[in-house]
């Protein structure tokens, strides 16, 4: 039986990030979901919170629905996507057949990059959305290498209010990216079947904190050479390859 996938994307991003990849993975009659974070690309639903742990349980379920009609599930994420889906495959490990993760990690070590600090500053963080124009942010998404038509996809999305607060809850639900006292305490419950895969010249969570986490853990880190933080749309070809050789392993 083919395995259902579930792709989760990152900040500050839309499904429309894993178009190349899921392109050139072709994966045929394969059940694919790649849903939206809620809030990123329409209104932010009643009464959701926007915290870490409100999108772990909004991702738990997708991966119920799935798992509910497939069984257990290959979880794929990207940036904050990767965080939510080691966070999903520690709580419900049964849910997962495995976990693969681009240029994010859980890790008590990390302390954030510097636009994580500002969006986790009161004050500081609504002045930068507020100051924030969507052809900047298309310009300096394809100069790190994001193809320019995705990035400015992603940018005319930014006009949406809700998708700017819902960061804002975001990074404040984790101090700006520190997962030192809660998410990181559970690393030791994450299944085996997991993997790394990072673009080499990652400006926001560089190769160490990668290699770092392999070291200590003892999961298989693919490297994409010439790539940066999005290496899922810049280098699609190798992170396919990556993905496809761990999963043939499996």
């Amino acid at each position: 039986m083919t395995t259902a996938k579930l792709f989760l994307h990152g900040v500050p991003d839309s499904p429309a990030i894993w178009r190349p990849l899921l392109g050139t993975l072709d994966l045929g009659d394969t059940p694919v979901a790649v849903p939206a974070l809620p809030g990123f690309t329409g209104p932010l639903p009643a009464r959701f919170p926007a915290t870490k742990d409100a999108y772990a349980d909004w991702a738990v379920g997708e991966a119920e629905a799935l798992f509910a009609v497939h069984g257990p599930i290959d979880i794929v994420g990207h940036d904050w996507g990767a965080l939510i889906a080691q966070r999903v495959a520690m709580l419900r490990p049964d849910l997962i057949r495995s976990w693969a993760i681009s240029n994010a990690v859980i890790d008590p070590d990390y302390r954030g990059h510097r636009l994580a600090r500002i969006w986790n500053t009161p004050v500081l963080g609504e002045i930068f959305m507020a100051l924030s124009k969507p052809a900047k942010l298309a310009e300096g998404l394809a100069a790190q290498g994001m193809p320019a038509d995705i990035a400015a996809e992603e940018a005319a999305q930014w006009a949406n209010r809700d998708k700017r607060r819902a960061i804002l809850k975001l990074y404040r639900s984790a101090k700006g990216l520190s997962f030192e006292h809660d998410w990181a305490r559970d690393i030791p419950k994450l299944p085996a079947n997991g993997t790394l895969v990072w673009g080499a010249d990652d400006p926001y969570v560089e190769l160490s904190v990668a290699q770092r986490f392999a070291a200590n853990t003892g999961t298989p880190l693919a490297v994409i050479e010439g790539a940066g933080h999005w290496a899922i749309a810049e280098r699609p070809a190798d992170v396919a390859a990556a993905l496809r050789n761990f999963w043939s392993r499996l």
